[in-house]
């Protein structure tokens, strides 16, 4: 069996490809897009079985492939990956169409992999997903019945760092702070630091101001992990951190944010 992984973000490319092949070994990842439109493309290329599609990339999302899809004479079978369509859950809940919210977890990707399998044995008789119910899926999605609020993009779930000569995929609950430096930003968690190259500035769109807040031009905490605050001997305004002997300085653009702490 052959299969295409299409996501914006490479980390949940890699992570959902690692996933698969614990519970689908024998299952071949022939490509993997990092939008709609390179996805249509490869699966025109590579014919893969399977697709897994992420509903919101750039250029054509998810749901766009799908459509176009649908009009193939022998689509793939096609499931749905999403980190925050919960609204959309429920037509997939009764639908053929299968989905995924990030990042996948083992049990819930067995499922998956166990209807995909049933789908793709030659004994089976049975094809993808016929096109009027995939059709009045992507209708339901798209045109006000379940799918009416649009979607607000979701924060960052995962970082892919490096550490050393080894590259981890870091929960962004177990990140403690991120400080900038002039080529890298350095990820702080309970067992180290590691390493990723986004800058601070595009890194701060991408996670939830309510849970990370942005203390300096080149640090940004994670507000549950923050004890309280202190003034050094320079007056300066300094951040103490729960069970950490640093203590990270607060720049004067930001001080109000502790103001009655």
């Amino acid at each position: 069996m052959r299969a295409l992984i299409a996501d914006d973000e490479s980390h949940l490319r890699e992570y959902l490809e690692g996933q698969l092949k614990t519970v689908w070994p024998e299952l071949r990842v022939v490509a993997r897009a990092a939008n709609g439109i390179e996805a249509l493309r490869m699966i025109d290329e590579e014919a893969p079985d399977v697709v897994f599609l992420d509903i919101r990339m750039p250029g054509l999302t998810g749901l766009d492939v799908a459509a176009k899809l649908v009009e193939s004479p022998k689509p793939p079978h096609i499931v749905f990956v999403t980190a925050y369509d919960q609204y959309a859950v429920e037509a997939f809940e009764h639908s053929a169409v299968d989905y995924l919210l990030k990042p996948a977890n083992i049990e819930r990707l067995e499922k998956t992999v166990g209807k995909l399998k049933a789908r793709l044995k030659p004994s089976s008789g049975e094809a993808a997903v016929p096109a009027a119910a995939l059709q009045a899926l992507l209708a339901q999605l798209t045109t006000g019945g379940v799918a009416a609020p649009a979607p607000v993009a979701a924060p960052l779930q995962w970082i892919r760092a490096s550490h050393g000569e080894e590259t981890r995929l870091i929960p962004i609950d177990d990140v403690i702070y991120f400080q900038s430096n002039d080529k890298y930003t350095s990820v702080f968690v309970a067992d180290g630091e590691s390493l990723i190259r986004t800058p601070i500035s595009k890194l701060r769109e991408q996670l939830d101001e309510q849970q990370f807040w942005q203390i300096h031009r080149s640090v940004i905490v994670a507000a549950r992990h923050v004890a309280g605050t202190r003034q050094d001997f320079r007056g300066r305004l300094m951040v103490q951190l729960k069970g950490r002997p640093e203590q990270l300085v607060v720049s004067r653009n930001y001080v109000d944010l502790f103001r009655g702490m």
